[in-house]
């Protein structure tokens, strides 16, 4: 509660960060594969003596500069920008606890972003073996980045005992290297490292769909089928890597995924369950597509197909990121802080002493000589603890979630968060409700304006 609110309508925060969380990460994973793709490509056309291959390579690098050093580097930044402002307190727990990991990242990528820029505009300028390994020295930097990023993502799922034991008391630094290698690390880290790879063909694919098939009949199906290859490991060992994945995610929150999986001859499907077969659907798809179109007709391969395989690309990876930041819930740091940004180890001090006692927003009455009247609590309730997941008429909309429901109906529906029983039906994907008796009271009165607005108008006319 020491931070403002950002209330986005229709979409909501959270719509905001997924939408640019979805292109960045594809663009990012594609600025790591394509630096190994690069020089590799290189090193075999050198070998070869095929100048027809590195007048291709010289063309691609010129799309992957523009892609991933503009489009990659600045949704990046609009990333921070938004989870900043989304949910303070995570965003604020990730930077003290890994301050010295970002510093380290940002040093891979700067030195990054200057490879890349090199790299492109030396082709042909400086000898071709510097050349090569100006390509290794961004391959290396870009998975570094990687290997630090990932780190970080898998605390927020699974921070480990060492650090939820110090969490809180100011000794976390000490745990630093526990919560960096953290149970879901290297299983994630290898996951991300096959997309990595698949989509540095996946896109290469674009540059190669240009080649004019029947002028460069040879050159065009070489390059589009080595390209091609570059999906196999991933269809290959991606299975095995998911299940040593979901092997490491806590039982607690594999819950949902198990219940969707369990059921689904009733037609029982949780939103992580759903996510995770269309992820797996488009994953199949993408092979399907790029064997019937790439590889066995190479030489027709054209930008219609590419932009397809792009899409479904595209797909897969909004889907397979939907369902690891589902796999989080009720949490944003597993079994620290919930997705509201309230700490597990605060609760009954907020149930005790109020949600909005320490509320700067609550506490900041105007002055009656302003005319100004006092904040709606209710309102400040809605902010601090449902805003960060709902809205109040677009994306998960409390008008159509509590539709039907009168105020005693939702004040039911509240007690039942607030107690947050084992065995209650919410407990696997929401928060508890925290505050005092008359908070939860003005939170009931508030959304019941909010959802019968149009009864109360009707009643008082």
């Amino acid at each position: 509660m020491n931070y403002p609110f950002w209330d986005v309508p229709i979409i909501g925060s959270g719509g905001v960060i997924a939408i640019i969380a979805i292109f960045h990460v594809m663009i990012s994973h594609f600025a790591i594969g394509g630096g190994f793709y690069l020089p590799m490509a290189e090193a075999k056309a050198l070998r070869e003596g095929r100048e027809d291959w590195m007048r291709t390579l010289r063309r691609h690098s010129h799309f992957f500069l523009i892609l991933t050093g503009v489009f990659g580097a600045v949704s990046g930044v609009g990333i921070w920008f938004s989870i900043g402002l989304a949910n303070p307190e995570a965003t604020s727990t990730l930077i003290h606890n890994f301050v010295f990991g970002w510093a380290i990242e940002w040093v891979f990528f700067i030195v990054e972003l200057t490879a890349a820029a090199v790299y492109y505009y030396t082709w042909g300028r400086i000898p071709d073996r510097l050349h090569l390994k100006i390509g290794w020295v961004y391959a290396f930097t870009a998975w570094m980045s990687l290997v630090i990023i990932n780190g970080i993502l898998t605390f927020m799922l699974t921070p480990g005992a060492e650090w939820l034991g110090v969490a809180g008391t100011g000794q976390e630094s000490g745990a630093f290297w526990a919560a960096f290698f953290n149970p879901t690390y290297w299983p994630s880290l290898v996951l991300r490292t096959l997309v990595c790879i698949s989509l540095a063909g996946i896109f290469a694919l674009v540059t190669a769909a240009r080649i004019d098939g029947f002028a460069e009949p040879k050159l065009k199906t070489e390059i589009v089928r080595w390209s091609t290859k570059w999906l196999v490991p991933s269809f290959v060992l991606m299975p095995v890597c998911f299940l040593w994945y979901l092997w490491t995610v806590p039982e607690s929150q594999r819950q949902l995924l198990n219940l969707g999986i369990a059921t689904i001859g009733q037609g029982t499907f949780t939103q992580v369950t759903r996510s995770a077969l269309v992820s797996v659907m488009t994953s199949a798809t993408i092979l399907a597509v790029v064997y019937f179109t790439a590889w066995r007709n190479a030489r027709d391969f054209n930008m219609g197909w590419a932009a397809a395989v792009l899409l479904l690309a595209l797909g897969a990876t909004a889907t397979t990121e939907q369902s690891r930041e589902m796999l989080r819930k009720p949490y944003v740091i597993g079994e620290h802080m919930y997705s509201n940004g309230v700490r597990r180890s605060e609760v009954e001090h907020f149930n005790r002493e109020g949600y909005l006692s320490g509320s700067p927003w609550a506490a900041a009455h105007a002055s009656e000589s302003a005319g100004d009247a006092a904040p709606d609590r209710g309102a400040l309730m809605f902010r601090g603890q449902c805003l960060a997941c709902h809205t109040t008429d677009g994306y998960r909309p409390m008008k159509r979630l509590l539709q039907g429901r009168d105020r005693a109906s939702i004040m039911n529906l509240l007690g039942t968060l607030h107690e947050y029983g084992e065995n209650s039906p919410y407990r696997a994907f929401m928060p508890p409700l925290v505050g005092k008796p008359d908070e939860i009271e003005a939170l009931a009165d508030y959304l019941d304006r909010v959802v019968n607005a149009g009864a109360h108008t009707a009643k008082a006319e």
